[in-house]
């Protein structure tokens, strides 16, 4: 049986993650820091920071979202545009993702030595939000019980995710939830601009009665 893009990816990720975890060492060699992407010039830090994660919760959160949302995109792509482009633009959608939501954290903080930033949440974020432009009225689940259309659940987690931005005050890299998400949802309109007019119509027409 023919694996799917989408688990190849995720067991690449799983085994690198894990791997990774009893080895401090590889993981400080992987995880995007900016300052040594400037002036060391290690730009494979932006891939490689998407295969290691922080911990077990980090992992199956990042994964268990890109199983569920990747399997359906992968299948939408290979649809409309053929399995050869479609796998193109899967892999685009989420490598590019983990690459672009990047930029604004490398650049925020080039200069500064002891900032590091690891997971694969930009590219998780870009599979997610084109999900929402191509089906914006698709239910999804928080927690399994907390259900509200995808693009309701959108709008809140750009907001969330630029609030804490803005805040800096945990650990985590909301930026590249962000922008992740807006590349994402960007890439989906320009691969397909057609599907424009069903977001906004589905959109406007959506209710909850």
């Amino acid at each position: 049986m023919q694996l799917s893009l989408t688990t190849i990816l995720l067991l690449i990720t799983c085994v690198v993650s894990i791997y990774v975890f009893t080895r401090p060492d590889l993981q400080e060699r992987l995880m995007l820091n900016p300052y040594r992407v400037n002036r060391k010039g290690e730009w494979y830090r932006f891939i490689s920071s998407g295969l290691i994660h922080q911990g077990w919760v980090h992992l199956l959160f990042n994964m268990f979202t890109f199983y569920f949302f990747g399997r359906w995109i992968e299948r939408y792509f290979v649809i409309i545009h053929g399995q050869e482009l479609g796998y193109f633009y899967f892999l685009l959608l989420y490598i590019g993702g983990i690459v672009v939501a990047d930029i604004p954290t490398y650049l925020k903080y080039k200069d500064s030595p002891y900032y590091n930033s690891l997971g694969a949440s930009g590219g998780v974020s870009a599979i997610i939000f084109a999900a929402i432009f191509y089906n914006p009225t698709e239910e999804v689940c928080l927690y399994a019980f907390l259900c509200l259309p995808g693009f309701i659940w959108g709008g809140i987690y750009l907001a969330y995710s630029y609030f804490y931005d803005r805040q800096g005050s945990d650990s985590v890299n909301h930026s590249a939830h962000f922008y992740g998400a807006l590349y994402g949802f960007l890439l989906a309109v320009l691969i397909r601009p057609s599907a424009i007019v069903h977001f906004f119509d589905a959109v406007i027409h959506w209710s909850m009665f």
